[in-house]
């Protein structure tokens, strides 16, 4: 089942660490701000990407899940990785998939460091030799990925039945849902270099914002704003910062007529008190950064289509999704990097 999220309201769905960088890596950073690719882009680079692409090409033709699955798997496991960085030490070379001890070993294995198949099997642990080389190594990433595959494929690896075995496997449905949405984002595209951004209104119009993150908001009870207010004309188009999947659309008596997008990061970006949207705009379309998904307007504060109570603005908001629960994050540095590298285009 999937769920939406309501973040004006606080109210959320059920559901590597990486080591310092180097002078290199700062310098790719500092070059992708200038042509609009994320931190994760510029940092990894190709090479990362196609080493990434060939491990789960590779686990596709053992297990028969298709790739984007695996992809998918590997990136949830990156977000929460990167939501708990203390508990989730890095296990692969370019795997994010995280596994404890007791649960790759078996609970009742007296040796929680074994790497021998059969034991391992003997006391129910999950970990296994997928490269062949004798060892179910969990610092291997073909081994970690491909336990993790074959755990979650157990119920078939078909679209229908994999899903189930995500499930088994993290015993939670926003899991689920991020799981599949990433297969889904991963599979239109056929690629994995999928991070990078556009601003939400296109260059050339006028607007204004500034950082209004923690205000204290006059409308629905105590509460603190959560985002950015970027004012334009009535009208102006609204496009969407990122790749990503529709996860929510309608009504909100917070923000209004809102569009609600997931991307591969795992947050979930919030575009609220709009005139209107795309006309073919829906949920569980794929979309990507720059396309219009709706226009700025005054909506909101009251019931469905309440307008008019303050001037018309986008309001713009990321929620990060830490596995459980999901926390707002200042955009504005965002918003404003998006911007810049926009206009040196």
């Amino acid at each position: 089942m999937l769920l939406t999220i309501t973040p004006e309201a606080r109210t959320f769905a059920p559901t590597h660490q990486y080591a310092p960088a180097s002078a290199a890596v700062l310098q790719k950073e500092r070059a992708a701000k200038a042509d609009g690719k994320t931190m994760e882009a510029a940092a990894l680079g190709n090479e990362a990407y196609d080493a990434r692409r060939e491990l789960y090409d590779r686990v596709e033709l053992v297990t028969g899940v298709p790739w984007y699955w695996s992809a998918a798997v590997d990136q949830y496991e990156r977000t929460i990785s990167k939501a708990k960085p203390k508990a989730r030490a890095a296990l692969g070379q370019y795997s994010a998939v995280f596994v404890e001890h007791e649960r790759w070993a078996g609970g009742l294995n007296p040796d929680q460091e074994d790497i021998s198949p059969l034991s391992i099997r003997l006391f129910g642990g999950i970990g296994r030799d997928g490269d062949g080389d004798g060892a179910a190594a969990r610092s291997s990433d073909f081994d970690l990925l491909y336990s993790l595959i074959s755990f979650m494929s157990s119920y078939g690896p078909t679209e229908s039945r994999f899903p189930a075995g995500v499930w088994e496997y993290y015993r939670n449905s926003r899991a689920v849902q991020r799981i599949g949405q990433f297969a889904a984002i991963y599979s239109h595209y056929g690629h994995l270099d999928l991070f990078q951004h556009a601003f939400p209104l296109p260059q050339g119009v006028s607007y204004s914002y500034r950082d209004t993150w923690g205000d204290r908001r006059g409308w629905g009870g105590r509460r603190i704003h959560e985002g950015t207010d970027i004012f334009a004309g009535h009208g102006t188009p609204v496009r969407s910062t990122c790749y990503g999947i529709v996860e929510s659309k309608g009504w909100n008596k917070y923000g209004g007529w809102r569009v609600g997008i997931r991307d591969l990061n795992n947050h979930y970006h919030y575009y609220a008190h709009l005139s209107g949207f795309q006309k073919s705009l829906a949920a569980g379309q794929i979309v990507e950064p720059g396309q219009v998904i709706g226009w700025v307007g005054s909506s909101g504060y009251g019931k469905p289509g309440t307008s008019g109570k303050f001037p018309p603005h986008l309001h713009y908001g990321i929620y990060s999704d830490r596995g459980l629960v999901e926390w707002a994050f200042d955009p504005y540095p965002m918003l404003k990097r998006w911007e810049q590298s926009e206009r040196k285009r």
